[in-house]
């Protein structure tokens, strides 16, 4: 087909500040859970790192809120342990050559995100730190350098560690606050540098991953995820209204994980089973914050889990009054779902990817799907729902690259997903969806956040670092890099 995208199209890639910038101590900067987290792999789980009531040290399966340390124990750094969100990819001293090369791409967005804990090291700081708001600064202005939008995350899974510590991060109603103030200092510091806004990485993962393995997962940890979503769901309505009076050019987003689902069998017990996956893991975030209210199948939800949720007529009144402007979500694999019994032959248990193996699709070796098609499915579900402009804001395949001996990279693998998932969203807008933007994830090789790895690469740029933090983090493009600039000079025309 003739791939016919809108004249304005954007076209870009995507980073996040924990998996790039490195530099987690200077200038001011605040830790989060992250900086206490250690490699993993696609069979080996990423370490949480503490030192007990007794000063023994110590380490807690998981990263992040999944983690679960010691009663009387403190998150702590271990000097014999290795942490590579410390370093990322030197993003915090490379921007410049970062930029210029996304540039050369022919970039007209980039997604980024902001490091809370670099404008309020501890979450609960009265003034903001100079240094941090600096260097946004920086990077947003060598962006406009080259006409570069950037479309900027607010939370990227990075919470300040003294708010998770001493606040009960965002299990607590205080959050609201620091987060609005927060918003409202970057977005008054940015004001006429950035104009798109997301408020919250994959929102839903919080309900959606202990749905995913539901096996593992109490009513208490239920009870916690379902009143954490409310709060951010306060706090990202709250920060769209302020956002909004700001400047009212600004355009803020809500920000989801897309999976998209398919019933395994025609059993009407696995396509209700599907329904019900949508509506938790997909609609429940997306209704709340498009359309400000909550949907009339929640009361099912927090049924089936008992969950009673800290909700006041206040809360109600600002999520209608803080509904986004576009839909945004990142896309990388399809699930499927049953009720039935599964073998483990027919199960798939890779990175964040469970359930039944779906036998008329390929897998990644970390065990996802690669489903163009489902790309085309669900944004035109998704629009058919909402009917607001869309954004794909992640999409890549996290493979391993080998360097030839002349330097180069030869990332066929690479550039076959982007194609076929670029066909996709053509299909997509020639069926009527108003999709805006897509932004690769990512444009540059970045730190895995599920394993922690750096053989785990998505990027059209080969950064040299190894999983032990090891080389001279120099760029070379790889063959995908050129492949993208000649799609993105076409307005994604030219795909071969």
């Amino acid at each position: 087909m003739s791939n016919k995208f809108p004249k304005n199209f954007l076209w870009g890639g995507a980073i996040a500040a924990t998996q790039a910038e490195g530099a987690y101590k200077e200038d001011g900067r605040g830790l989060i859970k992250l900086d206490v987290t250690t490699g993993g792999t696609k069979d080996t789980p990423r370490m949480t790192t503490y030192i007990d009531k007794d000063g023994n040290s110590g380490e807690a399966p998981g990263r992040g809120h999944h983690a679960v340390i010691p009663e009387g124990a403190h998150y702590a750094v271990l000097e014999d342990h290795y942490y590579p969100n410390h370093d990322g990819v030197d993003f915090y001293h490379r921007y410049k050559e970062d930029i210029k090369l996304f540039a050369e791409m022919g970039y007209s967005i980039f997604r980024l995100s902001i490091s809370w804990s670099r404008i309020f090291p501890n979450g609960d700081d009265k003034e903001p730190n100079q240094k941090g708001l600096d260097f946004y600064r920086q990077v947003f202005e060598e962006c406009h350098k080259y006409g570069i939008e950037p479309l900027v995350s607010i939370w990227h899974f990075d919470t300040p560690l003294n708010l998770e510590v001493n606040y009960g991060g965002w299990n607590n109603r205080q959050l609201i606050d620091f987060y609005e103030r927060y918003a409202r200092t970057i977005f008054t510091a940015y004001k006429g540098l950035v104009k798109y806004w997301l408020t919250f990485n994959e929102i839903n993962n919080t309900v959606m991953m202990l749905d995913m393995f539901g096996r593992k997962a109490t009513k208490e940890m239920y009870q916690q995820g379902y009143q954490q979503l409310h709060y951010q769901f306060v706090a990202s309505a709250r920060a769209i209204k302020i956002g909004h009076e700001i400047d009212p050019e600004n355009k803020i987003g809500c920000m989801i994980c897309g999976i998209t689902f398919y019933p395994a069998t025609c059993d009407p017990n696995d396509i209700l089973a599907n329904e019900h996956k949508w509506q938790q893991g997909i609609y429940y975030c997306g209704d709340v914050q498009v359309k400000g209210q909550y949907p009339t199948y929640a009361k099912r939800l927090w049924k089936l889990h008992d969950v009673e949720l800290d909700i006041t007529n206040k809360d109600l009144e600002e999520l209608r009054e803080g509904c986004v402007d576009m839909y945004t979500f990142s896309y990388y694999m399809s699930n499927n779902v049953t009720t039935h019994h599964l073998d483990s032959k027919d199960m798939v248990d890779g990175n964040y990817s469970t359930g039944a193996r779906n036998e008329y699709l390929t897998y990644s070796e970390w065990g996802w799907a690669e489903d163009p098609l489902g790309l085309t499915y669900y944004l035109e579900k998704i629009y058919d729902r909402y009917g607001i402009p869309l954004m794909v804001v992640e999409n890549g395949l996290g493979a391993v690259d080998t360097v030839s001996e002349d330097g180069s990279i030869h990332d066929d693998y690479r550039i076959n997903y982007h194609r076929n998932h670029i066909d996709a969203m053509a299909k997509a807008i020639a069926n009527g969806v108003d999709l805006i933007a897509y932004t690769t994830w990512g444009c540059i090789d970045i730190v895995s956040s599920g394993t922690g790895e750096m053989r785990k690469r998505y990027g059209f740029i080969y950064v040299d670092k190894d999983d032990k933090g090891k080389g001279t983090f120099n760029r070379t493009p790889k063959d995908s890099f050129y492949w993208y600039k000649k799609v993105i000079a076409s307005n994604g025309e030219d795909l071969g």
